[in-house]
């Protein structure tokens, strides 16, 4: 059996913005500047603690958890107002329906929340795709294995026909260490010279690149 994990953000859909916003409002909240906004992309993919953490190195436990808590708010009171866009990039709706069309399983592994991942999902109409949704909520944080894992238990899947699709040096990893194919693509928030240290076996160019090299695993 077939299955390509696609990360979420900076894969699927561009949600800088919105998550640039809410960190913004975050660390105001907690009274501190908040972190330079190209920062704030390189931990997009990470759980939430793990990006606060890496933003914030001085701050103690407890000052990550309650930044976590400040930018679940921020973010909620965001998509309440109708301020979140999080735009699917072009050319992945026709790309995720085909492959579905044509046999293979589809999942989702994700430094986002459920709830998130969900309203996401629901918002672009992709909910019914996917197989397996792997979040942050139930997981450590990548490149730790287990989101990978759980969705290939989830799919009945061949290890050796799997693909993690992912735009961060922690997607790539992730799928190192799950001993699946790591396939990054070149319009998130990493570069390809990045993706490809950290192990991807090639980096997609668009969204016609990607369908060539998953059809090389297939």
């Amino acid at each position: 059996m077939k299955l390509a994990i696609f990360d979420c953000d900076g894969t699927l859909v561009d949600s800088q913005a919105d998550i640039c916003a809410a960190m913004d409002a975050a660390f105001r909240a907690a009274g501190l500047i908040p972190p330079d906004r190209h920062a704030t992309r390189r931990v997009v993919g990470l759980s939430l603690h793990e990006a606060m953490r890496q933003l914030h190195p001085e701050g103690a436990h407890e000052d990550h958890a309650s930044l976590t808590e400040l930018y679940k708010d921020a973010f909620r009171a965001r998509r309440a107002s109708g301020a979140v866009a999080e735009p699917l990039y072009e050319g992945i709706a026709a790309l995720v329906a085909d492959l579905a069309d044509s046999g293979w399983q589809l999942a989702v592994a994700t430094g986002k929340s459920d709830r998130g991942l969900a309203h996401c999902l629901e918002m672009h109409g992709l909910t019914g795709h996917f197989v397996s949704l792997q979040t942050a909520d139930r997981h450590p944080s990548k490149p730790h294995p287990s989101m990978i894992e759980q969705c290939i238990a989830d799919a009945g899947a061949d290890r050796a026909r799997t693909a993690m699709i992912g735009d961060t040096v922690y997607d790539i990893a992730m799928a190192v260490n799950a001993g699946v194919r790591p396939i990054g693509v070149d319009w998130g928030y990493h570069e390809t010279d990045e993706l490809i240290e950290a192990g991807a076996e090639a980096v997609a160019t668009d969204i016609a690149h990607l369908r060539v090299l998953l059809g090389q695993i297939a």
